[in-house]
């Protein structure tokens, strides 16, 4: 959880808090956002943040589903119905739901991620009813055209030439990935493998919205300057007519326990400074909440930034590294991970770099962390928190990613409170029980060899 607001704070990409679900309109008093939470008949959760420091308005649709939920073979196809998602509906016709955001002053965009998928736009706020109606009308009303799949495939093949194929280090993270989660689907790719998106049909397509892109598997989040009455009555006017469907039940994927340390190489001709990642299974909060918090609180001790203990030692001390940190990814639905990387500094090898890191470990786990550093990593991160409270696009995510994967409000909103209750005894069990076992994977990124 430690992310969920410095993402807000920094602009970093992984965030998560949550809010409890209630069947009936009804306000919780918050301790950070102050939501407003209200459930449709059709299942649709409603999220209302007031915020009337400008008349600005984002509206979020999130699904509750991913990646993870690809079908066998399927690879990305979350990832494709995301983008087809711009194409027509029974109402509007390809391109048009784009064009009426842009001409009302709009800014849209997207995101697929391992656990769920969303669609936001920010507008000023005399545009909601707008907005409302063309992002309820392809919740249920998209129309895909072998005409529109055709070219968007070859849009989604070249991204993943751009954003993959031609990225050393994310063919590296792919393949880290691959030999990571031995059950887990967090081993596909988001973006699918190539020789399976050439293959998704339209049927695949329209089976998986069909499935899944139901108001009973959204939440519908309206951060800036509104009511929640006002809101509420838009909510059911243009989404309460849509009708909810049985959602299949999902497969409650587990890891097993990992018995041996992995090491993958990749060597290539685009590589001139060699990297060095290693990763660490660890829980993710929806699997142990209290580890989640103290391994937030570590990664920020040692890994947040250059007044980090990784980057003191390794870069500013022993001047090794050009570049060196640790993050925990686990705000997720699945298993988290906590990971180290670095870059060698010219004329010190991979090998410097990793003896130097390894060493650091070995350190943190017979030593621990001090009481006075899990202090101060505390009030960093509550401090964040109140930073958080700004702007519009921020806490709408930050919501619907929460509720993507089931947190609680009390969860998100007390988050600041209850880490104060960490101790370094909580963070250094939590080093012991993560980095004091097999299963790590190192992932090392070369330059090709000379012949």
């Amino acid at each position: 959880m430690v992310l969920m607001y410095r993402w807000i704070f920094f602009k970093k990409t992984c965030v998560l808090i949550g809010l409890t679900l209630f069947l009936s309109a009804g306000i919780i008093r918050a301790e950070v956002f102050k939501p407003q939470l209200f459930k449709l008949a059709n299942g649709l959760k409603v999220v209302v943040i007031s915020n009337h420091r400008a008349p600005l308005v984002t509206q979020l649709v999130m699904y509750k589903v991913g990646a993870m939920d690809d079908p066998s073979g399927q690879t990305g196809i979350a990832h494709f119905l995301e983008h087809l998602m711009f194409k027509g509906t029974k109402n509007l016709s390809p391109g048009e739901f784009s064009k009426i955001v842009a001409r009302n002053g709009g800014k849209e965009n997207a995101f697929t991620s391992r656990d769920y998928t969303g669609y936001h736009q920010s507008f000023s706020s005399d545009r909601l009813e707008i907005m409302m109606q063309i992002e309820s009308d392809r919740m249920s009303n998209l129309i895909l055209t072998k005409e529109d799949i055709g070219p968007e495939r070859q849009v989604v093949l070249e991204e993943r030439n751009t954003r993959v194929e031609n990225n050393p280090s994310a063919l590296l993270s792919e393949e880290v990935n691959a030999a990571f989660y031995l059950n887990h689907p967090y081993r596909r790719p988001i973006i699918g493998w190539r020789h399976e998106i050439e293959l998704i049909s339209r049927s695949n397509l329209l089976a998986f919205y069909n499935k899944w892109y139901v108001p009973n598997n959204a939440i519908l989040v309206i951060a800036g300057d509104v009511n929640a009455s006002d809101v509420l009555g838009l909510a059911k006017k243009y989404y309460g007519g849509i009708s909810a469907k049985e959602i299949p039940p999902r497969v409650k994927w587990a890891e097993p326990r990992h018995q041996s340390d992995r090491r993958i190489t990749l060597r290539h001709k685009q590589v001139r400074q060699a990297q060095w990642f290693k990763k660490f299974i660890a829980p993710g909060v929806m699997q142990d909440a209290a580890a989640s918090r103290a391994l937030g609180i570590l990664a920020e001790i040692i890994g947040g930034g250059t007044s980090s203990q990784i980057y003191q030692s390794i870069v500013v001390e022993q001047k090794i590294a050009a570049s060196a940190g640790a993050w925990y990814d686990g705000e997720t639905r699945g298993p988290g991970a906590f990971s180290f990387f670095a870059t060698p500094l010219p004329g010190k090898s991979i090998l410097d770099v990793e003896r130097a890191i390894e060493k650091f470990i070995a350190d943190l786990i017979e030593k621990g962390v001090a009481r006075e550093e899990v202090a101060v990593a505390i009030t960093r991160l509550q401090d964040a928190a109140i930073f958080a409270r700004d702007g519009l696009y921020g806490p709408a995510v930050i919501l619907g990613r929460a509720l993507a994967i089931g947190l609680s409000v009390d969860y998100v909103e007390q988050w600041p409170k209850r880490l104060s209750s960490v101790t370094n005894h909580d963070v250094n069990r939590a080093i012991r029980s993560v980095f004091g076992r097999r299963g790590s994977v190192t992932g090392l990124l070369l330059p090709e060899k000379k012949e």
